[in-house]
């Protein structure tokens, strides 16, 4: 009969209310992976987070991050969404690593103000990557003129069909560095006074084990969601799931294969596939 009393109706009648702390899964890619399908953004998870801080009776909010990475302006807008709720909220955030949080993913983890993970883990890529591909030789091979008309100089900065500049990659760097300043940034302000490796050890972009992760700082416990939130919030605490992670077959069952664009599909599985395995999953 009590469990099916609300939070509020406990105290009513004098029960006191099990403690809650909401959980929201936050898998996958970070950003968009193609333009018809979005990996984590902040439009996609922001509904999650405000129902999850708007619990009822919350304790605090769980956060069980499993991705490689992405967008760094994606990263860091869901973050700030989760500093700001929290603020808001007055709810103190457990983030739970699970297979990876690497490089946006590890950004996202820094929201959190403790975060836990299992000793298998990986955690870090603390930097900046860009890749593309280069084809300067293939349009003539196949008899194929490419016009392309620019206002400025840098409009058809690392177009791939013409040789890498010089000047285009200076440019890139100058960005990179600037993206690798505001990361490195903010895991100085969510890590103050818990980080115990240097910074030539910690911004490489490496990656490490999640018991590895604790001994340098990068994180705060191993312990998996049950047994830590049992552990700080009590036996009877409740962790209601938020947005769990699709299954297989689902996460395949694509809108854009439904709208018969496959090559798009596969060049975006693909290149999430690729992100994956950095990290050998």
């Amino acid at each position: 009969m009590l469990r099916s009393l609300s939070h509020s109706a406990r105290r009513l009648i004098g029960v006191e209310p099990p403690p809650i702390v909401p959980l929201v899964r936050l898998a996958g890619v970070i950003g968009t992976v193609s333009p018809l399908r979005s990996g984590l953004t902040l439009n996609g998870v922001a509904p999650l987070l405000e129902r999850a801080f708007r619990w009822p009776g919350a304790k605090a909010v769980a956060l069980a991050i499993n991705s490689p990475g992405g967008s760094a302006a994606q990263s860091s807008l869901i973050h700030n969404r989760v500093r700001a709720l929290a603020a808001e909220r007055k709810l103190p955030v457990h983030v739970f690593v699970e297979d990876v949080a690497a490089s946006g993913g590890y950004w996202l983890a820094c929201a959190g103000d403790e975060i836990h993970v299992d000793p298998t883990s990986i955690l870090g890529s603390i930097g900046v990557v860009t890749a593309s591909f280069g084809f300067p030789e293939l349009l003539n091979r196949i008899g194929v003129e490419r016009r392309l008309y620019t206002t400025g100089p840098y409009k058809a900065m690392l177009d791939p069909f013409r040789p890498e500049q010089a000047t285009d990659v200076e440019r890139l760097k100058e960005i990179q560095a600037d993206l690798f300043e505001s990361f490195k940034t903010l895991v100085r302000a969510r890590r103050a006074g818990k980080l115990k490796a240097t910074e030539n050890e910690l911004f490489t972009g490496a990656i490490w084990s999640g018991r590895r992760a604790v001994e340098m700082g990068l994180a705060d416990s191993i312990g998996d969601v049950r047994q830590t939130l049992r552990a700080r919030f009590g036996e009877k605490v409740q962790m209601p799931g938020i947005g769990v992670r699709r299954g297989w077959l689902a996460r395949r069952l694509r809108p854009e294969t439904a709208a018969g664009d496959w090559a798009g599909a596969a060049l975006a599985a693909l290149e999430e596939r690729a992100l994956w395995a950095r990290y050998g999953l």
